[in-house]
């Protein structure tokens, strides 16, 4: 590991690692790109394509980030923005969980479907764009649908959950299972020109609060639809939620809900309970 580090010393422009070098690195010393990525890391070395998170998050920062399992519960709307977002901010470790497959009706607003991916797997189309655009960011593609019965598996070493459902149902589910873990679930959702997004940490019931008397179902999405914007905005404000909840910094929005109206540009925050 002491030759791995003097090379990458040696590659570096400062403090900043070139991806060249990195790949160079993993097959010179025959590691992964992962490996290679917590060492440099490790030994206070950015590589360079976070380079412009560097005003905004620290080395350290950004090792706590490579060192994170966020789950992504849905791979459409918003999940392709929020996997997107995560990779491209160094979270080092993503579970993709989705049943479905793309259809043309996808097209108009999520960010992983294209002519190519119709008919693909969003799952392990989600897993191939990570691949292009990150590749020290490991994805698990799981083609399967979250329920209460395989919650407590597919949420082995996850440290932050991600909701990105169009059901009612399942989002409970959700909710109970990350509050039987102890997990913190990043919830989000979309109708038109509207979003609203909720962190619930363990301990809370928040979305139950919300959604407890609602009808099962997808909610009224299906009545104003989903145009392109949307689900870009919400998906954004969630991955701020998961930054500040792996980092600690900042103030989440707990025991409340905050309701985007880009109809007339307004953003509001409700306590809940």
């Amino acid at each position: 590991m002491g030759d791995l580090r003097e090379y990458l010393a040696g590659k570096a422009t400062g403090d900043l690692l070139p991806w060249e070098s990195q790949a160079a690195a993993a097959q010179m010393f025959g590691l992964t790109v992962p490996e290679v990525e917590e060492a440099a890391l490790n030994t206070g070395l950015l590589p360079a394509r976070y380079q412009r998170n560097r005003r905004t998050f620290s080395i350290e920062d950004q090792l706590r980030f490579f060192r994170a399992t966020v789950a992504v519960i849905g791979c459409g709307g918003l999940g392709g923005y929020i996997i997107e977002e995560l990779a491209r901010l160094g979270i080092g470790r993503i579970k993709a969980v989705d049943p479905d497959v793309f259809e043309e009706h996808n097209l108009n607003r999520q960010l992983l479907a294209t002519m190519q991916t119709l008919g693909k797997p969003k799952a392990e189309a989600a897993a191939a764009r990570v691949a292009e655009i990150n590749p020290a960011v490991s994805v698990v593609a799981l083609r399967e649908r979250f329920s209460k019965e395989n919650g407590v598996q597919l949420f082995e070493d996850v440290q932050i959950a991600v909701d990105a459902l169009d059901s009612i149902r399942t989002r409970l589910e959700l909710a109970d299972i990350c509050r039987q873990l102890s997990i913190p679930l990043v919830h989000g959702s979309i109708a038109g020109w509207y979003g609203q997004v909720v962190s619930q940490f363990p301990g809370e019931t928040t979305l139950q609060t919300i959604y407890g008397r609602c009808v099962d179902g997808a909610g009224v999405e299906k009545e104003l639809g989903n145009p392109s914007y949307t689900p870009a905005v919400v998906a954004s404000l969630q991955v701020a939620e998961v930054c500040k909840i792996l980092l600690g910094k900042g103030s989440p929005v707990r025991g409340a809900m905050l309701v985007v109206n880009l109809l007339d540009m307004e953003v509001s925050k409700f306590k809940i309970g």
